[in-house]
């Protein structure tokens, strides 16, 4: 008992020496938190513009999908118009979904956005169009899931397309496609851990600089881990409870 006693002991000492490298000496621990802080700045801003940039990406494939034949047998400038849009939108997920994000982001960095120094902007703005594209084919997937019967009955009342789609469609699509959307807000906070690589201090650089100056690596990189599985499963449990309400007011 008294050697499993001072074996406790020890470990208990090692791990608070440890801490007190890491986190207490030379206030390291603002270094975690400003990280932390660049995390969530990233990917809160990042994942409005690719809810933005997905729902018309969404709305203008769909349309083109469901009107494809009306629209090219009526003919003029219109079909031509949308037909192009389309196909720019097409390009654009090509183009974002068979690149490495890492790549999409130095790109940003280095050659897009050469002349600005502020990696934080252009992290937002590179992970914001990389996660548009999947919030694009996720909401797509939800529009043209939804009954056919919905757009008539939306157009019986007197909306036209758009209205329809605003009041009737969207607003069904989201609660079909919440799971999906949870899942790449998650994805999308795992992969800001990158941001690093143009000179931004998120959560992960933080953590690698404290364990590189201190050579003490599984104290910080452990509780970097920690933080990420605790943002995870709060997200979680807070889109959990936003669907169980939704479902509750279907009812």
């Amino acid at each position: 008992m008294y050697i499993i006693n001072a074996s406790a002991a020890t470990i208990l000492s090692t791990l608070q020496r440890q801490f007190q490298i890491c986190f207490v000496d030379k206030d390291r621990w603002k270094q975690m938190l400003s990280g932390l802080g660049n995390t969530l700045i990233i990917t809160v801003f990042a994942l409005i513009i690719g809810v933005v940039i997905g729902v018309l990406v969404a709305a203008v494939r769909s349309s083109f999908d469901k009107n494809e034949e009306q629209m090219k047998f009526k003919g003029g400038p219109g079909y031509a118009v949308m037909k192009f849009i389309n196909g720019i939108c097409k390009i654009y997920l090509t183009v974002i979904r068979g690149t490495p994000v890492v790549v999409q982001l130095l790109i940003c960095y280095f050659i897009i956005f050469k002349s600005s120094s502020n990696g934080v902007m252009v992290a937002i703005f590179a992970f914001g169009v990389n996660s548009g594209a999947y919030v694009a084919e996720i909401f797509r997937g939800g529009i043209m899931s939804i009954d056919p019967g919905q757009f008539e009955a939306g157009r019986s009342i007197g909306f036209n397309y758009f209205q329809t789609m605003r009041y009737i469609i969207i607003p069904q699509m989201f609660k079909a496609v919440l799971p999906t959307l949870l899942n790449e807000f998650i994805t999308l906070l795992k992969e800001t851990s990158v941001a690093g690589y143009v000179a931004v201090t998120d959560l992960t650089k933080a953590g690698n600089s404290i364990a590189g100056a201190t050579y003490q690596y599984y104290m910080p990189l452990l509780t970097v881990a920690a933080i990420y599985l605790i943002m995870v499963m709060g997200l979680s449990g807070l889109f959990g409870k936003l669907e169980r309400r939704l479902r509750k007011n279907e009812r």
